[in-house]
Protein backbone atom coordinates (compact mmCIF):
# COMPACT_ATOMS: atom_id res chain seq x y z
CA UNK A 1 0.00 0.00 0.00
CA UNK A 2 1.38 3.48 -0.89
CA UNK A 3 2.01 6.14 1.62
CA UNK A 4 -1.06 8.10 0.46
CA UNK A 5 -3.33 5.53 0.33
CA UNK A 6 -2.27 4.25 3.85
CA UNK A 7 -2.84 7.54 4.88
CA UNK A 8 -6.60 8.01 3.81
CA UNK A 9 -6.88 4.88 5.14
CA UNK A 10 -5.85 5.88 8.90
CA UNK A 11 -8.29 9.13 8.25
CA UNK A 12 -10.96 6.82 7.50
CA UNK A 13 -11.09 4.73 10.27
CA UNK A 14 -10.43 8.02 12.55
CA UNK A 15 -13.05 9.58 10.93
CA UNK A 16 -15.79 6.60 11.64
CA UNK A 17 -14.75 7.07 15.68
CA UNK A 18 -14.60 10.60 15.58
CA UNK A 19 -18.30 10.77 14.22
CA UNK A 20 -19.55 8.18 16.30
CA UNK A 21 -17.71 10.22 19.62
CA UNK A 22 -19.99 13.20 21.02
CA UNK A 23 -18.96 15.63 24.07
CA UNK A 24 -21.37 15.55 26.86
CA UNK A 25 -22.09 19.33 27.75
CA UNK A 26 -24.43 18.62 31.29
CA UNK A 27 -21.35 17.29 32.53
CA UNK A 28 -19.21 18.75 34.95
CA UNK A 29 -16.54 20.29 33.26
CA UNK A 30 -13.52 18.74 34.87
CA UNK A 31 -15.58 15.47 34.04
CA UNK A 32 -14.97 16.55 30.35
CA UNK A 33 -11.63 16.11 27.79
CA UNK A 34 -10.77 19.06 26.07
CA UNK A 35 -7.80 20.20 23.34
CA UNK A 36 -6.91 23.35 23.16
CA UNK A 37 -5.72 23.92 19.32
CA UNK A 38 -4.44 27.11 17.35
CA UNK A 39 -3.74 27.47 13.97
CA UNK A 40 -1.25 29.34 12.08
CA UNK A 41 -2.47 30.05 8.52
CA UNK A 42 -1.79 31.92 5.21
CA UNK A 43 -4.59 34.46 5.91
CA UNK A 44 -7.46 35.15 7.55
CA UNK A 45 -9.94 34.54 4.41
CA UNK A 46 -11.78 31.49 6.14
CA UNK A 47 -12.88 30.84 2.32
CA UNK A 48 -9.49 30.50 0.51
CA UNK A 49 -6.78 30.78 2.83
CA UNK A 50 -4.93 27.11 4.45
CA UNK A 51 -3.38 26.15 7.75
CA UNK A 52 0.21 25.79 7.88
CA UNK A 53 0.60 24.96 11.16
CA UNK A 54 -1.00 23.11 14.13
CA UNK A 55 -0.67 23.03 17.63
CA UNK A 56 -3.14 20.87 19.84
CA UNK A 57 -2.64 20.17 23.84
CA UNK A 58 -5.26 18.14 25.40
CA UNK A 59 -6.72 18.60 29.33
CA UNK A 60 -7.78 15.81 30.95
CA UNK A 61 -9.34 16.02 34.43
CA UNK A 62 -8.34 19.56 34.71
CA UNK A 63 -4.81 18.78 33.85
CA UNK A 64 -2.76 19.93 30.56
CA UNK A 65 -1.12 16.58 29.09
CA UNK A 66 1.64 18.71 27.45
CA UNK A 67 3.32 15.17 26.94
CA UNK A 68 0.35 13.98 24.56
CA UNK A 69 0.53 17.02 22.67
CA UNK A 70 0.95 17.42 18.86
CA UNK A 71 2.09 19.80 16.12
CA UNK A 72 2.86 20.01 13.00
CA UNK A 73 3.55 21.98 9.96
CA UNK A 74 1.14 21.87 6.80
CA UNK A 75 2.58 22.41 3.03
CA UNK A 76 0.20 24.72 1.36
CA UNK A 77 -0.87 24.61 -2.14
CA UNK A 78 -0.84 28.98 -2.46
CA UNK A 79 1.47 31.87 -1.23
CA UNK A 80 1.40 33.39 2.50
CA UNK A 81 0.34 36.60 2.81
CA UNK A 82 2.98 38.96 3.22
CA UNK A 83 0.62 40.10 6.62
CA UNK A 84 0.60 36.57 7.53
CA UNK A 85 4.45 35.59 7.37
CA UNK A 86 4.95 38.96 9.15
CA UNK A 87 2.77 37.71 12.44
CA UNK A 88 4.21 33.76 12.23
CA UNK A 89 7.17 33.79 10.16
CA UNK A 90 6.65 31.10 7.79
CA UNK A 91 7.27 31.58 4.32
CA UNK A 92 5.96 28.95 1.54
CA UNK A 93 9.53 28.20 1.08
CA UNK A 94 9.78 27.32 4.66
CA UNK A 95 6.89 25.02 4.67
CA UNK A 96 8.06 23.35 1.02
CA UNK A 97 8.70 19.82 2.46
CA UNK A 98 5.98 20.10 4.90
CA UNK A 99 3.28 16.99 4.79
CA UNK A 100 0.03 17.80 2.85
CA UNK A 101 -2.98 18.49 5.02
CA UNK A 102 -3.88 14.82 4.71
CA UNK A 103 -0.95 14.37 7.54
CA UNK A 104 -2.79 16.99 9.32
CA UNK A 105 -6.38 15.95 9.75
CA UNK A 106 -4.41 12.08 10.38
CA UNK A 107 -3.31 13.36 13.11
CA UNK A 108 -5.70 15.88 14.69
CA UNK A 109 -9.08 13.66 14.21
CA UNK A 110 -7.99 11.38 16.72
CA UNK A 111 -6.94 14.05 19.34
CA UNK A 112 -10.23 15.85 18.50
CA UNK A 113 -12.64 12.53 18.85
CA UNK A 114 -14.91 13.40 22.07
CA UNK A 115 -13.16 16.48 23.15
CA UNK A 116 -14.62 19.98 23.42
CA UNK A 117 -12.12 22.23 21.57
CA UNK A 118 -10.66 24.94 23.45
CA UNK A 119 -9.13 28.09 21.22
CA UNK A 120 -8.90 31.76 21.41
CA UNK A 121 -10.81 33.57 18.74
CA UNK A 122 -12.37 30.29 18.45
CA UNK A 123 -13.81 31.32 15.00
CA UNK A 124 -10.69 31.09 13.22
CA UNK A 125 -9.75 27.29 14.16
CA UNK A 126 -13.37 26.71 13.58
CA UNK A 127 -13.77 27.55 9.92
CA UNK A 128 -10.36 25.98 8.77
CA UNK A 129 -10.60 22.93 10.88
CA UNK A 130 -14.20 22.51 9.61
CA UNK A 131 -12.64 22.91 5.78
CA UNK A 132 -9.78 20.57 6.75
CA UNK A 133 -11.69 17.88 7.97
CA UNK A 134 -14.19 18.52 4.89
CA UNK A 135 -11.35 18.09 2.47
CA UNK A 136 -9.23 15.40 3.24
CA UNK A 137 -12.42 12.88 5.03
CA UNK A 138 -15.35 14.64 4.12
CA UNK A 139 -16.00 14.62 8.10
CA UNK A 140 -18.05 17.61 9.60
CA UNK A 141 -16.37 19.53 11.92
CA UNK A 142 -19.22 18.80 15.53
CA UNK A 143 -16.91 19.21 18.76
CA UNK A 144 -18.31 22.15 21.14
CA UNK A 145 -16.17 24.69 21.63
CA UNK A 146 -15.05 26.90 24.53
CA UNK A 147 -13.70 30.10 23.61
CA UNK A 148 -11.44 32.19 25.71
CA UNK A 149 -11.71 35.63 24.51
CA UNK A 150 -15.55 35.06 24.86
CA UNK A 151 -15.34 33.72 28.50
CA UNK A 152 -12.98 36.79 29.19
CA UNK A 153 -15.86 39.11 27.20
CA UNK A 154 -18.55 37.40 29.24
CA UNK A 155 -16.51 36.91 32.99
CA UNK A 156 -13.95 39.38 33.00
CA UNK A 157 -15.82 42.31 32.01
CA UNK A 158 -13.05 45.58 31.73
CA UNK A 159 -10.45 43.25 31.47
CA UNK A 160 -11.43 42.28 28.63
CA UNK A 161 -13.34 43.63 26.19
CA UNK A 162 -13.96 45.38 22.39
CA UNK A 163 -13.96 41.64 20.92
CA UNK A 164 -11.01 39.49 19.47
CA UNK A 165 -8.56 42.91 19.06
CA UNK A 166 -5.70 44.36 20.72
CA UNK A 167 -7.31 44.36 24.04
CA UNK A 168 -8.09 40.77 24.32
CA UNK A 169 -5.08 39.27 22.90
CA UNK A 170 -3.88 35.89 23.88
CA UNK A 171 -0.42 37.21 25.57
CA UNK A 172 -2.70 40.19 26.92
CA UNK A 173 -4.76 37.75 28.76
CA UNK A 174 -2.33 35.37 29.65
CA UNK A 175 -0.60 37.83 31.81
CA UNK A 176 -3.88 39.85 33.04
CA UNK A 177 -4.75 35.95 34.63
CA UNK A 178 -0.28 35.74 35.60
CA UNK A 179 0.22 33.25 33.30
CA UNK A 180 3.32 32.95 30.88
CA UNK A 181 3.00 33.23 27.38
CA UNK A 182 4.29 30.45 25.22
CA UNK A 183 6.07 31.30 21.93
CA UNK A 184 3.86 33.79 20.33
CA UNK A 185 2.90 33.13 17.21
CA UNK A 186 3.68 29.79 17.49
CA UNK A 187 0.90 26.99 17.35
CA UNK A 188 2.07 24.86 19.99
CA UNK A 189 3.14 27.96 21.78
CA UNK A 190 -0.24 28.93 21.67
CA UNK A 191 -1.80 26.07 22.23
CA UNK A 192 -0.14 25.53 25.33
CA UNK A 193 -1.00 29.43 26.70
CA UNK A 194 -4.52 28.81 25.39
CA UNK A 195 -5.00 25.66 27.84
CA UNK A 196 -3.51 27.50 30.39
CA UNK A 197 -5.82 30.44 30.17
CA UNK A 198 -8.73 28.31 29.27
CA UNK A 199 -8.46 26.52 33.27
CA UNK A 200 -7.53 29.76 34.74
CA UNK A 201 -10.48 31.72 33.73
CA UNK A 202 -12.70 28.57 34.79
CA UNK A 203 -11.24 29.04 38.33
CA UNK A 204 -12.42 32.33 38.08
CA UNK A 205 -15.97 31.40 37.43
CA UNK A 206 -16.43 28.71 39.68
CA UNK A 207 -14.95 31.07 42.37
CA UNK A 208 -18.03 33.00 41.43
CA UNK A 209 -20.62 31.14 40.59
CA UNK A 210 -19.90 27.96 42.04
CA UNK A 211 -19.37 24.60 40.11
CA UNK A 212 -19.94 24.79 35.96
CA UNK A 213 -21.18 22.44 33.41
CA UNK A 214 -19.22 22.05 30.27
CA UNK A 215 -22.62 23.92 28.38
CA UNK A 216 -21.97 26.78 30.48
CA UNK A 217 -18.47 27.33 29.38
CA UNK A 218 -19.81 26.98 25.47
Amino acid sequence: MNPRLRRLVAVNEADRLYNRTQADLDAPWRDQDYLAVDVETTGLDTRHDQIVSYGAVPIIDGRIRFADAVSGYVKPTRDVSAAAVRVHGLRRADLDTAPPLLDCVNTLLPAMTGRVVVAHCGWIERAFLSRALHASSAAVFHNPTVDTALLAQRWLGSAATGGCDESIALEYLARTLDMPVHCPHDALGDALTTAQVFLALVSRLESIHGPMTVRALT
